[in-house]
């Protein structure tokens, strides 16, 4: 792990207060602590705030702790912030079956602001458009705001030309990119009724979830325990189905071809992505994996698996956005942090605060860095998909979309 990421590494356990001295807790300015026992995690983070650490971040994934005592533990314990991938991770699936034509949706400003990325299949009517001919075509208030085609991603302008196969980012609010999915005659029907493989702590979030959106859902996993469990914790108008999920039968016997969706959250991404290949056989109109290891996940994809959620990859992003978050000047204040287009680009939000330098000019006076653009302004909860014309505000929320730069602060953007 040293050798492999260029970092410095100390064998030890996270509550010895010898290791944390020897790792210089006392000067510490970030500490993580990310172990598969929630308890650990909280305890490290407590010796380390104690031991003068000036940020602590603990991974709790137990939902007693996350559901109840949150705010308590939190202040209790001085965390700057709790984590729970799984919860995120539910979050993620959930949106996606809210809009199954999306790839993947990323949300900003408290959702007045959406982000999705669409695949365009083979033939699409997109191919061979320019961004200036769409935004003609297709009347509706929306950015294409990147592209990934093969290994590259692109910021385009408006003479860039899409093909079929591309994967492209789309910045609107969230009835604009109806409206839009609509006239492409891409919008599909949210998705009712649910199966869930693996009764995982994603899916009992997921099935909290959907349940509360008016959804059917229907839970299989083969342990006794965690059926029961499930039982005992979601309301009754959850089904839960003890047996095999790797039995073509008894998935066959559940009517997996009639749902409208399935989502694959076992704990083994191998299983997963079979079970996923299997649901798209029978024509379920959509399929979401759980998929951790990023190997895995670049497999799926290239074999048709076009929603992935990765709960390691959400925590690197809240990791990542706090981290930078703590190095940015008195202009701005990050908020968001995605990583988009399979990681190739980063969609990042901050507020704008007054003595930003980019305030009160027009977006066409500003000179940003090549491979930069700004996707979006939310003013208050109106959104704004900006034009050259259009001026960033004091409080404004500002989404900005960057391939091959590590943007800190909105004035990392500015030539």
């Amino acid at each position: 792990m040293v050798e492999l990421y260029d970092c410095m590494g100390v064998c030890g356990s996270g509550t010895d207060c010898d290791t944390l001295m020897e790792c210089g807790m006392q000067d510490c300015e970030l500490f993580i602590s990310v172990t598969g026992f929630d308890e650990f995690n909280m305890l490290s983070c407590f010796l380390a705030k104690r031991m003068g650490a000036a940020h602590t971040i603990a991974r709790i994934r137990n939902p007693e702790y996350n559901d109840k005592n949150s705010g308590f533990m939190r202040e209790q314990l001085g965390l700057s912030l709790a984590i729970n991938p799984e919860l995120l991770a539910a979050a993620e699936a959930f949106n996606v079956l809210r809009l199954p034509s999306a790839v993947k949706i990323e949300t900003f400003s408290r959702r007045s602001v959406e982000m999705i990325e669409l695949k365009l299949k083979e033939n699409s009517a997109l191919d061979g458009m320019s961004l200036i001919e769409m935004r003609k075509e297709f009347k509706a208030n929306f950015l294409i705001c990147a592209v990934s085609r093969g290994e590259e991603v692109f910021i385009p302008d408006g003479n860039f030309v899409l093909k079929s196969g591309d994967r492209i980012g789309v910045t609107a609010a969230p009835y604009e990119i109806e409206k839009l999915l609509k006239k492409l005659g891409l919008m599909q029907k949210k998705a009712r009724n649910v199966m869930i493989l693996g009764a995982s702590r994603t899916a009992y979030y997921l099935a909290r979830m959907l349940l509360r959106a008016g959804s059917t859902v229907k839970i299989i996993d083969p342990s006794h325990e965690r059926c029961t469990q499930f039982c005992e914790e979601l309301p009754d108008e959850a089904v839960i189905i003890e047996g095999d999920t790797t039995k073509q039968e008894i998935l066959l016997e559940e009517g997996i071809g009639s749902m409208d969706a399935m989502a694959a959250l076992t704990g083994i991404d191998e299983e997963n992505i079979l079970l996923s290949l299997f649901a798209s056989s029978q024509n379920v109109p959509k399929v979401v994996s759980k998929i951790d290891r990023d190997e895995f996940g670049a497999l799926a994809e290239n074999i048709g698996i076009e929603s992935i959620v990765s709960p390691r990859n959400i925590i690197a992003d809240v990791l990542v956005r706090y981290a930078r978050g703590l190095e940015n000047s008195m202009g701005s204040k990050m908020e968001t942090l995605y990583k988009i287009m399979e990681g190739k680009a980063e969609a990042l939000e901050f507020r704008i605060r007054a003595d930003s330098p980019i305030i009160g000019k027009p977006l066409k006076d500003v000179k940003l860095k090549k491979n930069i653009l700004i996707a979006g302004i939310s003013r208050g909860r109106r959104p704004i998909i900006p034009s050259g014309d259009d001026c960033i505000n004091v409080g404004d929320m500002v989404i900005v979309i960057a391939a091959g730069h590590r943007i800190n602060d909105i004035t990392d953007i500015i030539k």
